[in-house]
């Protein structure tokens, strides 16, 4: 096993027009913008990205992508050692939106929304609700059939980035109780009755929102595959979140595990024994996800593998929290002074905006606690706990 070879072409060419762009430049811009500039700036960054097709390698060629795997992580590893901005605001619609329309979208579907997300278009996920976040399969959230329509009542929260969305991935219940009751839509957010609030996090930013809907009537061509079949299809959803998108993020894991050598090389030499032994510690742990992406995804080469795809959530997310942690226990008190704006990752070297951001990723896209069970009940054949 190992990873994928890096194409020296591709990774100079790459190199090259980053540098040409000022990559670093576009970051440090979104950094310091209000959300609104910030918004304004992702999409014409997506664009210049699109029109020299980094945008979107990891989509079928027939859409603008095609790449292989080794190529696809290699225009990763440029952009992220380049300094280039993370398009976290684009995020749902260039993985979980295009990942949904290509494996159950229909032909019309695709035509209508992928070179639309490619062109700038942002989704947001209507997934968790107030009282269904973790136990997502109790969800409320419910959508009538009346003709040519669906009326949609309910409430989402916990929405990345909806405030400044044009579509949504919405589940909503059409059946009975249970999994097998829901529907997976596409939900235009201007439609009639919808209202979207900011919710304010312990970061001190706003991405996250709710979302209240109304009386929405969402038209029987934006259910995506058959009615109830949400569930399977809202798994190979955030199968994209917990599988090919791990090879972006284990390449961040090594700039990140770069920032911490930073922070311990600036210690003082009589300080440095501990945090040089926890260093070498990380740098195992860093090559050893990196290992396991590739394992995972040589395996199930588009990602889908959900169970597979949720031991990389479990390892990235906690090997982020402990690592930054590191990163702010090195730094010290001086660590803790100053806010640095958004990042739009999690691997900064800002130690303070990089810890409370990694708490994140044991939340989201599913709780490490429920991926344990879905590791346990999938892969280890152990008896399900508790009531489906």
């Amino acid at each position: 096993m190992s990873l994928p070879e890096q194409g020296t072409d591709l990774a100079g060419e790459v190199r090259d027009w980053c540098r040409s762009q000022d990559a670093a430049d576009w970051r440090d811009r979104m950094s310091a913008a209000d959300p609104a500039e910030r918004a304004r700036l992702q999409r014409a960054w997506l664009l210049l990205l699109a029109a020299q097709g980094y945008a979107v390698p990891h989509w079928p060629a027939a859409w603008g992508g095609g790449r292989s795997r080794a190529d696809q992580l290699t225009i990763a590893r440029e952009l992220i050692r380049a300094g280039a901005p993370r398009l976290d605001m684009h995020f749902v619609a260039l993985h979980h939106a295009a990942a949904t329309l290509v494996i159950a979208g229909s032909d019309e579907q695709r035509e209508a929304y992928l070179p639309a997300i490619r062109d700038g278009q942002r989704w947001c996920q209507g997934f968790s609700e107030p009282g269904a976040g973790s136990d997502l399969a109790s969800l409320r959230t419910r959508a009538e059939r009346r003709g040519d329509h669906y009326v949609v009542n309910g409430h989402k929260t916990w929405s990345s980035s909806a405030e400044f969305a044009e579509m949504c991935l919405l589940l909503a219940r059409t059946g009975g109780p249970g999994r097998s009751g829901i529907s997976y839509f596409l939900l235009d957010l201007s439609s009639p009755g919808v209202s979207v609030r900011p919710i304010r996090n312990a970061s001190g930013q706003d991405e996250f929102c709710d979302l209240f809907l109304t009386d929405v009537e969402v038209p029987v061509t934006a259910l995506v595959g058959a009615e109830n079949e949400g569930w399977r299809i809202a798994n190979a959803t955030l199968g994209e979140e917990r599988g090919l998108t791990m090879l972006e993020r284990s390449e961040e894991m090594v700039a990140g595990l770069r920032y911490l050598t930073l922070a311990v090389a600036a210690l003082p030499p009589g300080e440095r024994g501990a945090a040089l032994e926890a260093l070498g510690a990380y740098a195992e742990r860093v090559e050893s996800f990196r290992l396991l992406v590739a394992r995972v995804l040589d395996a199930s080469v588009d990602g889908t593998d959900t169970a597979a795809a949720s031991i990389l959530k479990l390892v990235y997310s906690e090997l982020l929290q402990d690592m930054s942690r590191e990163g702010l226990a090195v730094a010290g008190l001086a660590g803790h002074e100053g806010r640095h704006g958004w990042s739009g990752t999690w691997q900064t070297g800002d130690w303070f905006d990089d810890y409370l951001r990694s708490w994140e990723w044991t939340i989201g896209g599913g709780t490490n606690d429920i991926l344990r069970n879905v590791v346990g009940e999938r892969i280890l054949g152990l008896p399900r706990g508790g009531s489906r």
